[in-house]
């Protein structure tokens, strides 16, 4: 069993930067898939990226591609997401998420993960 606990979230403004981080409890990390979701009000959760080790290039939605960096310190049992020039779309809860052991594909389905965050809120104001 792995706890997820999500930290960073707040209000900012169009342009701005966060860090997103994911503490993971309860066991080690290593050698599990990690990925963030976001889900906006009235819409699917919706993929934003993974990572499988902390040497992978990690794999990101379109949406996210050159915005956004996912790094993972496995020492420390945590994920991260930085966010760059952010955009009122991008305003969301943000999910961390884990599978239980590698996977080699379906990194944005939502059903390839065994264990979830309970969410931190992103705000991009305009």
């Amino acid at each position: 069993q792995i706890r997820l606990v999500e930290s960073g979230g707040g209000l900012v403004k169009t342009g701005d930067s966060l860090r997103l981080a994911c503490a993971a409890s309860g066991n080690t990390i290593g050698g599990n898939t990690m990925a963030w979701f976001r889900q906006a009000p009235g819409k699917e959760r919706e993929f934003v990226g993974a990572i499988n080790w902390a040497s992978s290039p990690p794999v990101y939605a379109d949406s996210a591609r050159g915005r956004f960096t996912i790094t993972r310190d496995d020492a420390k049992d945590t994920l991260y997401l930085r966010m760059n020039n952010l955009r009122p779309e991008d305003t969301a809860v943000y999910f961390c998420a884990a599978n239980r052991f590698p996977l080699d594909g379906n990194f944005d389905a939502t059903t390839a993960y065994d264990f979830w965050g309970q969410g931190t809120q992103v705000t991009v104001s305009s």
